[in-house]
């Protein structure tokens, strides 16, 4: 595609210079990567600045630049305001504007955007749609899994996933907003029919430096015409100031409210949650579903008002709704064969940590174990609140590695620890993960609930730059097996 046509809708170019009418063949942001006739994205980061390498993008095959300041250097370059922002619309029209041909439905918030994600993709599925879906967990085409490495992906990687999309069929994407995406500019290019607002809470304050620049950048998401329709938590503060603005049409949901889609007749068990959705003034629905915990039945809360907007009759949002038997690191309960049950949970926020220990508590027969850690280069000031609530709410606590990035563990695990000091919780410190897993599982006792904390679905560790394979469903087989041999 020519320079020039990449560049029609892009916003706030500033000067072109050099040959517009050259052919670009590929977008790349790496300068190492060896290409023909690629475009570089000159980005400026916290960590460095692109243009530094832009000679070395040039060397391995581009022949083209978006700049954010003027280099000397022989080939076609665009001055624009932010390169981010360019890259989006750029990738947009290189890929042929795959997200006008679908129906994008988004799910922004701190917490539950993987699981209404997942349960809004059953929906569509119910309703006829085959249904994309991109997240923390990958990106899946159908049922065809693509591995990804952001909960939202860059530009370049999101529309490529998008065009790969359209030309396998895909009708609808259910995707998960994040607040680093909408600040990083990620989306700018990306129309949304409908985007639900799940809740707020502690987390990225490493990124964003405080909760008022968190909060407002989620909101800002919903402020300029990417957001066609809103479904919003009537049950959380911060909903007011998003509705006190919001200039688009709304459903607010909830279940303490005075929401628009209600929960009534609320029952939850350890085997799943069943309740009545019913839309003010309309008939309601039962819904029986196999996912545990209040906070499931916000995120169906979430998933079936995003469903309503949409036009998506009750049938297929029941049928999707009760079809999801576990979504991928989200209280998802192992097959271990052993007495005690094992439980992967992503909870690495204060809320999350809070919300599925309570939601376990409930289940527990006797003791609840819990296995916790904090990620390094990340908010500090979570950890010991995490240990706080940890040592509330357990009855043992195994403070544990998660992914300490370039962080000393052991500095880590003692913020975790001044927290846990502050209550009577009984726990023990064992850095090394696996090591720590394997005292859980000797430890556990008929009755017992173990839960991994923070992980999840991941499949690695990453120490010190390196991802080291560090998947807790094998880990635990793995140490299970031997158990039994020894």
């Amino acid at each position: 595609m020519l320079f020039k046509d990449l560049l029609v809708e892009v916003p706030g170019v500033l000067e072109m210079h050099g040959n517009m009418d050259i052919d670009i063949e590929e977008l790349l942001t790496n300068s190492r990567e060896k290409t023909k006739n690629g475009l570089f994205f000159c980005i400026s980061g916290l960590r460095f600045d692109a243009h530094e390498y832009a000679n070395q993008a040039v060397e391995n095959g581009c022949i083209a630049l978006v700049v954010q300041k003027r280099l000397a250097m022989d080939v076609p370059q665009v001055l624009v305001e932010n390169v981010r922002s360019a890259m989006a619309f750029i990738a947009a029209e290189f890929f042929g504007h795959p997200s006008r041909k679908l129906r994008m439905v988004g799910m922004c918030g701190t917490k539950g955007k993987t699981t209404t994600s997942y349960l809004m993709k059953a929906i569509l599925e119910s309703a006829g749609y085959k249904t994309g879906l991109i997240g923390t967990t990958g990106n899946l085409i159908g049922q065809k899994h693509v591995k990804s490495n952001m909960t939202t992906p860059d530009p370049i990687d999101l529309h490529r996933c998008l065009r790969q999309m359209v030309n396998e069929g895909v009708k609808a994407v259910s995707m998960e907003v994040s607040a680093h995406a909408v600040a990083m500019h990620r989306l700018d290019s990306v129309t949304f029919e409908s985007v639900c607002y799940t809740n707020f809470s502690q987390d990225h304050l490493d990124y964003f430096g405080t909760m008022e620049k968190y909060f407002e950048t989620k909101k800002d998401f919903f402020m300029h015409g990417q957001v066609l329709n809103a479904s919003l938590n009537a049950d959380e503060e911060t909903s007011a100031d998003v509705i006190n603005d919001l200039k688009v049409p709304y459903l607010t949901f909830g279940i303490s409210a005075e929401a628009d889609v209600f929960a009534r007749e609320i029952e939850i068990s350890e085997n799943g949650v069943s309740f009545h959705i019913a839309l003010r003034g309309l008939e309601e629905m039962s819904i029986d579903m196999k996912l545990t915990g209040m906070f499931n039945v916000y995120n169906a809360l979430a998933a079936a008002s995003l469903a309503m907007i949409m036009g998506i009759d009750q049938s297929a949002i029941k049928n999707g709704l009760e079809s999801i038997k576990a979504v991928p690191g989200r209280v998802e309960v192992l097959d271990t064969g052993t007495p005690y049950k094992v439980i992967l949970d992503y909870a690495h926020s204060p809320d999350a940590l809070q919300n599925v220990l309570k939601t376990i508590r409930a289940f527990t027969k006797k003791r609840l174990i819990a296995l916790v850690g904090c990620g390094g280069d990340r908010d500090h000031g979570k950890r010991p609140i995490m240990g706080e609530i940890v040592g509330h709410l357990a009855d043992f606590s195994i403070l544990t590695s998660d992914n300490p990035r370039t962080e000393d563990p052991n500095v880590i695990l003692q913020s975790i620890e001044e927290g846990m000091q502050k209550t009577d919780g009984k726990y023990i410190v064992i850095e090394n993960r696996r090591e720590a897993i394997r005292y859980a599982l000797q430890m556990g006792a008929e009755g017992d609930v173990i839960i991994l904390a923070g992980k999840g679905n991941e499949t690695y560790q990453d120490i010190m730059g390196v991802k080291r394979p560090f998947d807790e469903k094998v880990v635990v087989q793995e140490l299970l097996d031997e158990m039994q041999n020894n």
